[in-house]
């Protein structure tokens, strides 16, 4: 009888234990966690034009650089139009200089001004034989034909030293004015053609847009690029991210911003991230009506931004926790 009565006391406190542990278990505050992977935006760099990938500088996997050569395709045509754009530029300055120069070389202006120079002689041995004809004639020494004679020469003289002079002049003059404009718009028009060609070559190497890892090659040496396809896919580690999934009974405590906290199996120390999306649309609708038993079926995205994603890898699975506790806690349903 004493041991029944030993037993049930112990049942009891047995049972009283129990129901005080379930009772604190109930009031303690549970651990929110919620279910995720690591992703990532890739950019996908590919030619604008087609043609054949003729030198691939990167493998999978390399760290690359903004602004390092990442492979480059075909560009005789585009070398060809460089090097035809660049002599015409060249024959445009040609022009533009000859218009703004002399009319004519400086050997012809040489030859003119030598012909000045026997003009001006030729006036100076003139100009005393008229004053002596004039003299001769006054005296009556010399007929008035000698005196017509030398009038005449003397004024063919300055005529020839004038018309030298005029000559020399011309020959200095440049180009109208109206023909220098219209051959410095051709030097402009053929700057232009040369920068355009020079923009389509080099879009024939292509190089890093952003700092990143090489994730994946598409193409090989020797294999022809369509247009608007890509060569290889490029990650950036600010575009790494955590995207999981939040209870629609919890969503209401979540917000842009957020502080969370991430693990993974493998992973060293805990990954700091912040919200940066929470979506507006469920991601699982049952076909039933939303009674308050189905809507904690409902889950919506979110995703948050690491602080650093750089040794992150696509697709790891990862479980996320809020850092702050403003997040409401969570007990068990009754």
């Amino acid at each position: 009888m004493m041991r029944k009565v030993v037993l049930i006391v112990l049942l009891v406190l047995v049972a009283a234990g129990a129901g005080w542990t379930w009772d604190q278990y109930a009031r303690a505050p549970q651990r929110v966690t919620w279910q995720g992977w690591v992703e990532g935006d890739f950019l996908f760099v590919g030619p604008d034009e087609s043609g054949r990938l003729t030198t691939l500088m990167v493998r999978e996997g390399d760290a690359v650089k903004r602004g390092d050569r990442l492979f480059a395709v075909q560009n005789e045509l585009q070398t060809a139009e460089m090097q035809q754009a660049e002599a015409a530029l060249s024959e445009a300055k040609a022009r533009l200089a000859r218009a703004e120069a002399a009319q004519q070389r400086p050997e012809e202006i040489a030859v003119l001004e030598a012909q000045k120079a026997r003009a001006e002689a030729a006036l100076e041995k003139s100009r005393p034989e008229l004053a002596r004809a004039k003299d001769l004639v006054a005296k009556g020494a010399a007929p008035q034909s000698r005196l017509d004679e030398a009038a005449a020469t003397f004024a063919s003289d300055q005529a020839a030293l004038a018309a030298a002079q005029y000559q020399i002049d011309v020959g200095r003059l440049k180009a109208r004015t109206e023909d220098i404009d219209a051959a410095r718009a051709v030097v402009e028009q053929s700057q232009s053609r040369v920068a355009a060609a020079r923009v389509s070559l080099d879009r024939r190497a292509i190089v890093a847009p952003a700092d990143g890892i090489v994730q994946e090659i598409f193409y090989r040496n020797g294999e022809v690029v369509a247009a608007g396809r890509s060569v290889l896919s490029l990650l950036p580690p600010g575009n790494v991210k955590l995207r999981f999934f939040v209870p629609e009974t919890e969503l209401a405590s979540v917000s842009p911003g957020q502080k969370v906290e991430a693990s993974c199996d493998g992973c060293a120390e805990p990954i700091q991230a912040n919200v940066s999306f929470i979506s507006r649309e469920a991601e699982y609708t049952p076909p039933v009506i939303f009674s308050r038993e189905e809507r904690t079926k409902l889950v919506f995205r979110v995703e948050a931004r690491p602080r650093d994603g750089t040794h992150l890898r696509i697709g790891l699975p990862v479980t996320v926790e809020p850092v702050s506790r403003d997040i409401a806690d969570v007990g068990p349903q009754k």
